[in-house]
């Protein structure tokens, strides 16, 4: 067992809040100051980024014991570690004598980390496990608990996503995902055996406010004209049969089957799967073209016929967006990640996804092909899409610096009758161009930053 440490924060005077919550969040629009405001920021760290379960890695990551990554929980700098025992931990990156981070490496495997300014030696538990020169202290520094590395108190796993809170009054993981669960289980089990395995990631930095990226991971409206260029790429061979990419959204997308559900708990899901043939091949019949890929379905199609198709599909990408507040994408193919830097400043990660033949019902040539194939699609969007909305991010944090005109309008499909409907699990659905979503989550970021959180770490007794 590890020792619990409840944390307190500095205060500020007789507890006041920061701002009336209600007043800058309401139902149909957000002030600015919810993306210009560095006190907001500082503020998100501890309410949502310490509030509720963030995401943190995939498990395939760290398959074996004693590999570890380097990651984030909002700024808190984390050593994600899977630990001779197989136990999955988060430990804080900071060694507990000055502060100064510990590892610095990307990922690596080790059963220890040994700070680079003094030499204190840690175990991957965030046991402290000795100290150079150690008769220059009055006692022994490896007994006392208080040394041994901070870590995040709360750890679980949802299928090979790694999640972590500070908060010690957050539902069970299982719980605080809610709904969202079904359509993630339906993007992982789209794959041989219900498994992918992380690949390395395009990186994008922004200048703007993470929030901007959350806002648009559901936002359908933007599609035709931000990215005007990447359906005019897509679709520029004219003799192709079927319409390539996101061509559904030039026309009249709101009278598709495709739509944006919203999840609960900052959660949020579109589906366009609806506007695709129903059929094996049908995902794959939209890729759009890369140089080579014909022959490889050439050869597919060639050895394994009919069956062909569906291995194609395997390296389409699938159209959704599932999106886990607040730091977490499913699309296409891709784990995106959204990591706060400062209230001007993002990262955006998109891991890339390869799929592994569990049963061995495909072999390693087909597995092979459709990895490459994948590697393929998965350069797509983040270099001809993503950019796009990096662009609008910046311009938008730009914009938002007219200090006298404050609000942000999230008012599409709203007061509309009937055009939101709720559904039996309690989830709400509507048109794929609606701002349902954006309204949806920000109540509960609203929620999260009117509640104190209860703070804690764990150490090592």
């Amino acid at each position: 067992m590890t020792d619990l440490e409840r944390v307190r924060t500095p205060s500020r005077v007789a507890n006041a809040p920061l701002y009336d919550w209600d007043e800058l969040v309401q139902e149909d629009r957000v002030h600015r100051l919810l993306y210009t405001d560095p006190a907001v920021f500082d503020a998100e760290m501890t309410h949502i980024f310490g509030g509720t379960w963030v995401y943190l890695a995939h498990e395939s990551q760290i398959p074996n014991p004693n590999d570890f990554i380097t990651g984030k929980l909002g700024l808190r700098p984390l050593i994600i570690t899977r630990d001779n025992d197989g136990v999955i931990r988060a430990l804080y990156n900071r060694c507990t004598h000055r502060g100064t981070t510990l590892c610095r490496w990307d990922k690596g495997n080790s059963r220890s980390f040994q700070c680079p300014y003094h030499g204190w030696n840690f175990l991957n538990t965030g046991k402290l496990r000795g100290v150079p020169w150690p008769d220059g202290y009055a006692s022994s520094l490896v007994r006392d608990p208080k040394f041994n590395l901070a870590q995040v108190p709360r750890v679980e796993s949802y299928r090979g996503f790694i999640f972590g809170t500070l908060n010690m009054d957050a539902a069970p993981l299982p719980e605080h995902l809610g709904p969202i669960r079904k359509p993630m289980d339906e993007w992982i089990d789209r794959n041989p055996g219900g498994k992918i395995t992380v690949c390395e990631a395009n990186r994008f930095k922004y200048k703007g406010n993470w929030k901007l990226a959350y806002d648009n991971s559901g936002d359908g409206y933007h599609v035709l004209y931000s990215h005007h260029s990447l359906l005019e790429t897509e679709n520029r061979f004219k003799d192709e049969e079927t319409s390539k990419g996101m061509s559904y959204y030039k026309t009249k997308p709101d009278e598709l089957p495709m739509y944006i559900q919203y999840m609960g708990n900052g959660h949020h899901f579109k589906d366009k799967r609806p506007n695709l043939q129903a059929r094996p091949g049908g995902l794959w019949a939209i890729e759009s073209l890369h140089p080579g890929m014909e022959h490889v379905a050439e050869r597919l199609r060639t050895k394994y016929g009919e069956r062909a198709e569906s291995m194609l599909d395997l390296a389409g990408s699938e159209p959704v967006n599932i999106n886990v507040f607040p730091n977490l994408s499913l699309l296409g193919n891709h784990i995106q990640v959204f990591q706060p830097v400062a209230y001007d400043e993002t990262d955006a990660v998109w891991y890339g996804t390869r799929i592994e033949d569990v049963d061995g019902s495909l072999g390693d040539d087909v597995v092979a092909d459709i990895n490459a194939l994948r590697m393929r699609t998965q350069e797509g969007f983040p270099n001809f899409g993503e950019v796009d909305d990096i662009a609008n991010f910046e311009q938008i944090q730009r914009g938002l610096q007219c200090t006298e005109d404050e609000w942000i309008y999230m008012h599409r499909g709203y007061g509309i009758p009937d055009r939101t409907v709720t559904l039996k699990d309690g989830t709400l659905k509507a048109p794929a161009t609606d701002e349902l979503f954006m309204r949806e989550y920000i109540r509960e970021w609203k929620h999260l930053m009117k509640n104190e959180p209860n703070i804690a770490i764990r150490r090592e007794p």
